[in-house]
């Protein structure tokens, strides 16, 4: 009932560069809530490496991570870097308490380009996300200041590419006005259906969309109709709904995060499971409004 594809076959252009649809998203390296070393950083280490020796070439991160844990072992895990792109995010920070607040002024979003490329050991960030919305949704308003401040970083040759996270439609559009954008990142998977025409409107302009929380973030998937298919398919309903993600769009690009290798192989296995027209007909009806990704 199923074919599949080779994983490193599967790519789609981001700027000029040519990243795997499928990709590694390091938040969960860092300690519990994102906050802290991990309890095991070998393992961590191995799964940066492993999802590499997988044929994953881009991996996203953030130096908030921890703070900064994320982007230190992913430069001892990787460094040089060799044919493995860094996509980060900037626009917030931790406090000591573990909060989230935001840092979007020019100066905060300067030092943040800063950190993720000292941390890094890099001296060009190939994507750089300018994160403006709050945990799940976008906030209204204009971005044009802050997005301006990285647009200078990129004429200053830190900043290959530019993307948006936790955006609208008009942000994205306000932001196009400044420089070119390549990936949206925003919430989105298969019961959270807000954003089906922002995935329709970026497939269309040749934009990557990202979907953060694909297995649902804090509030993890749960339906029947999914469990159902899966047994079906004689796989995990997590697959199954990253393989429904991965058909929504062609433009859809994963970053599933994991601290184990064994469920990194699980989601590369998810990039290779190809769903069959009826069981995504009963996969759309789960968010509540069809589908109509190719």
């Amino acid at each position: 009932m199923t074919t599949t594809s080779t994983l490193t076959a599967d790519t789609y252009p981001v700027g000029d560069l040519e990243l795997t649809r499928l990709g590694y998203g390091a938040m969960q390296l860092a300690g519990p809530h994102v906050f802290g070393p991990p309890a095991d950083r070998d393992e961590a280490i191995a799964v940066l490496r492993t999802a590499v020796e997988l044929g994953i070439n881009h991996v996203d991160t953030a130096d908030f991570y921890g703070p900064h844990v994320t982007n230190e072992i992913i430069r001892e895990a990787l460094a040089p870097y060799r044919g493995v792109h860094i996509v980060t995010k900037v626009g917030a920070r931790r406090d000591d308490q573990g909060g989230w607040p935001h840092a979007r002024s020019p100066k905060e979003l300067t030092q943040q380009v800063h950190d993720n490329l000292n941390r890094l050991g890099l001296d060009t960030l190939d994507v750089v996300n300018l994160r403006v919305g709050g945990i799940e949704a976008p906030e209204p308003g204009s971005i044009a200041h802050q997005f301006e401040a990285l647009a200078e970083l990129q004429r200053a040759g830190l900043v290959r590419h530019l993307g948006l996270s936790t955006v609208t439609a008009e942000q994205l559009a306000e932001a196009q006005q400044i420089a070119p954008v390549v990936c949206v990142q925003n919430l989105y998977n298969l019961a959270r259906r807000e954003d089906d025409d922002l995935v329709a409107l970026t497939a269309e302009q040749g934009i990557a969309y990202v979907p953060y929380f694909p297995l649902g973030g804090f509030t993890p998937l749960q339906s029947a109709e999914l469990s159902s298919v899966a047994d079906e398919l004689g796989t995990t309903p997590m697959s199954v709904a990253l393989a429904w993600l991965l058909q929504r769009s062609p433009s859809i690009l994963l970053i599933p995060g994991t601290s184990s290798v064994a469920h990194l192989r699980q989601n590369v296995a998810a990039a290779a499971l190809r769903l069959p027209p009826d069981m995504v007909a009963r996969l759309d009806a789960i968010g509540g409004q069809p589908a109509t990704g190719s």
